[in-house]
């Protein structure tokens, strides 16, 4: 299934989790437990040591995961390990997809050019192991090209993430270079769980009503509530990652079974995506 195909039939309800978060085999079945909530894509964070587009739960998780090991051969083991049937979006910052080719974490066997610099090499173990697209925070689209190319090469698809800012010249650029989905930016700021839904969402989502790719909206999604009120404003899907993230730290901070976590991580999903559907025009189908 394509990432486009993931939004066929009804609002698509897309978590964000960090690799790794809080360790390998714990992050395994939390991933799991949110496909199994409803889940439609999934955005699998590979984290870096700057996450400049993140807020503190986010960045937390960033550190738990580096603590425990993460790097990016480890983040393409860890998809390979993954029993999930639903799209996955590799979400980094692009100083690990460039350098990845010239490290040492990129000497795998069968590797056909070791010390290639530039997104070729990433995306190319990424394709291999079933990652299907890319958000790159960091990357303006006017410098894009290079892994838009890369893309291309390996069948994969590069989501821009559009801001309440974003005009002009650059937002023409995205359009220009967007597959799969794009990924609205609700509000100001880093991303984190808020207790309204952002005023700049209709507006995010009038200016960009003529692409002809998805608008999932994230940043400060938190309840079936907000979810619901979002896709009733017109979006196509619904992007959520520090509500998660936070049953997440709760069950780190408090020593509680992998289990019970997953647990909780199910129905919060479960409840998210319900509250999508709730949103949806009467005439449109559900998954």
């Amino acid at each position: 299934m394509s990432l486009e195909d993931a939004f066929a039939d009804g609002p698509a309800f897309v978590p964000y989790l960090a690799a790794g978060d809080p360790n390998y085999e714990a992050s395994l079945e939390y991933v799991e437990a949110v496909e199994r909530g409803g889940a439609d894509v999934i955005e699998l964070g590979l984290p870096f040591s700057e996450p400049i587009a993140e807020g503190p739960t986010i960045q937390e998780a960033v550190v738990r995961s580096l603590d425990a090991g993460m790097t990016p051969d480890r983040f393409f083991d860890f998809v390979s390990d993954l029993d999930v049937d639903v799209p996955l979006v590799c979400m980094t910052y692009y100083n690990l997809v460039y350098q990845y080719g010239g490290s040492a974490d990129s000497n795998t066997p069968g590797d056909d050019n070791e010390s290639e610099r530039g997104p070729r090499p990433f995306v190319k173990r990424a394709a291999e192991v079933g990652i299907d697209g890319f958000v790159i925070p960091d990357l303006p689209a006017e410098e894009a090209g290079p892994l838009r190319a890369a893309c291309d090469e390996f069948g994969l698809d590069l989501v821009f993430i559009v801001a309440p800012t974003t005009e002009g010249e650059r937002l023409e650029r995205m359009r220009e270079q967007v597959s799969g989905y794009v990924y609205v930016q609700a509000r100001l700021g880093t991303t984190g769980a808020r207790d309204d839904v952002s005023e700049y969402t209709e507006r995010s989502l009038e200016r960009i009503a003529d692409w002809d790719v998805p608008k999932a909206v994230g940043f400060g999604i938190k309840t079936g509530d907000h979810a619901e009120r979002i896709v009733a404003a017109g979006a196509d899907g619904i992007i959520v990652g520090s509500a998660l993230v936070d049953i997440i730290a709760e069950g780190y901070e408090t020593d509680e079974p992998v289990e019970q976590t997953a647990s909780r991580l199910e129905s919060k999903a479960h409840e998210l995506k319900e509250g999508a559907l709730r949103g949806r025009p009467t005439n449109q189908s559900t998954k």
